[in-house]
């Protein structure tokens, strides 16, 4: 019995098998990302159809009484803020398509501190509300952007943090192939994946953080 176990054959992949599922990994972390992407551009539409229906409705002049309006100095800050973590980590990004591994890391640690910033100032804004959650259409709207994108900020952070742990551990890996940014082994390039999915879902939050701030502080 212990014989035959030994002498079992071992199931060995070959150098084109091993490659073709590199590729299907690389290739199902950027469709996954694209899909997170899109899921939350849905989300962030469906708030913006109640945004724009209700306040096209207007019933009984309920939109926004009063001219009633978030505090501007909070949100500017926590748009700015986040679309300077997105601006920081892309630059980042770049450098590190150059081979500038350590540029990308100073740059990850600015964005990750950007956008918990940003998402603790957004708590801090839904306890100086003028209003309450349910006083109109505008502030029940409001009230729920504002937790959406506390979600979008965190989620951001923790997938940026994320990466830059794993940048630590592979700098050491594949420091003789050409570091994450340039090596070929397989944790390097789904790395180098991962990276871009994140950078475009940075850009989605900086670009979802655009929108609404104009809609809620900018259009009367």
């Amino acid at each position: 019995m212990s014989e035959a176990t030994s002498t079992r054959p071992q199931l060995m992949s070959t150098p084109e098998e091993a490659a073709y599922e590199l590729r299907a990994a690389e290739g199902a972390i950027w469709t996954g990302s694209r899909l997170l992407v899109g899921i939350c551009l849905f989300v962030f539409a469906s708030l913006a159809f109640a945004y724009f229906y209700l306040r096209s409705a207007n019933d009984a002049g309920l939109w926004r009484p009063h001219g009633m309006t978030a505090p501007t100095s909070i949100g500017a800050s926590v748009f700015a803020i986040t679309v300077f973590g997105a601006l920081v980590n892309y630059y980042g990004t770049l450098r590190m398509r150059k081979g500038l591994v350590v540029d990308w890391e100073v740059s990850g640690w600015i964005g990750v501190g950007s956008l918990l910033l940003a998402a603790g100032m957004q708590i801090w804004e839904l306890t100086r509300m003028p209003f309450f959650p349910g006083a109109s259409g505008y502030s029940s709207t409001f009230i729920g952007w504002a937790g959406l994108n506390t979600a979008l900020l965190l989620m951001s952070a923790y997938w940026l943090e994320t990466l830059l742990a794993r940048s630590i551990r592979l700098r050491r890996a594949v420091a003789e192939d050409g570091g994450p940014s340039r090596s070929t082994q397989p944790p390097a390039r789904l790395f180098r994946a991962n990276l871009e999915g994140c950078t475009t879902f940075l850009g989605l939050a900086a670009l979802v953080n655009l929108v609404f701030w104009v809609l809620f502080y900018v259009v009367v």
